[in-house]
C-alpha cells in the first residue's frame, strides 16, 4: 500500500477534481463550516492559490494510485503554541474503505515531526465521526478528552473529541 498512497503539493490542475471531490455533503458535514458548502472550482482554485504560497509548506493533496483523493495539512500554531500543529484531512467519498487517510495521517505526522520539528499534533473530531477517531488510533494518536457540547454543525449540538500525538524524539 506504501506506494499507491502519497502527500504531494497541490496544483492548478487539481482544480477541477478537488472541487468534484469536496463538493460532497457527506464530507463537509466532518470539515469546519469556513469550508464552503456547495464547492465550487473557483473555491478549489483560491485554496490551491494559498497553499502554494504556504512556507513552509502544510497542506497537501493526498494522491491514491496516481489520483487526486482528498486534502491533507497542519495548522502550525502561534506564539507560545508555535512547536503544535493541528491536523486536518478528508477523503473523497468514492476513495473510502481503502487504508488512504490512515496512511496520510502516517505520512504528514512523520513529516510534521521531522521536517517542520514540531513536538505535538493534535485534533479535533466530531463525535459522530468514528471512522476519523479511528484513523487517529491505528496512528498512535491518543484520545485527551471530550469537549461536551463544544460544536455546532448543521444545527445540531455536539461533543468535539480531542487527540495527540507527541514527538518522541
Amino acid at each position: 500500500m506504501e506506494e499507491k498512497i502519497k502527500i504531494r503539493h497541490l496544483k492548478l490542475s487539481d482544480k477541477a477534481e478537488l472541487a468534484k471531490l469536496a463538493n460532497n455533503k457527506k464530507i463537509w458535514d466532518n470539515l469546519r463550516d469556513y469550508i464552503p458548502f456547495p464547492y465550487k472550482e473557483s473555491d478549489a482554485e483560491f485554496f490551491i492559490d494559498l497553499t502554494n504560497k504556504e512556507n513552509p509548506k502544510q497542506t497537501f493533496g493526498i494522491e491514491y494510485k496516481g489520483k487526486l483523493s482528498g486534502v491533507i495539512g497542519l495548522v502550525i500554531q502561534k506564539d507560545v503554541y508555535k512547536k503544535s500543529a493541528e491536523i486536518g484531512y478528508w477523503i473523497g467519498e468514492a476513495f473510502w474503505g481503502n487504508g488512504i487517510a490512515t496512511k496520510a495521517v502516517e505520512l504528514i505526522t512523520e513529516y510534521g515531526f521531522e521536517k517542520l520539528d514540531l513536538n505535538r499534533i493534535y485534533t479535533g473530531v466530531f463525535d459522530y465521526n468514528l471512522a476519523s477517531m479511528k484513523v487517529l488510533k491505528k496512528n498512535g494518536y491518543e484520545k485527551e478528552g471530550i469537549f461536551k457540547n463544544a460544536i455546532l454543525k448543521n444545527e445540531k449540538i455536539c461533543d468535539e473529541h480531542r487527540f495527540f500525538k507527541l514527538n518522541e524524539k
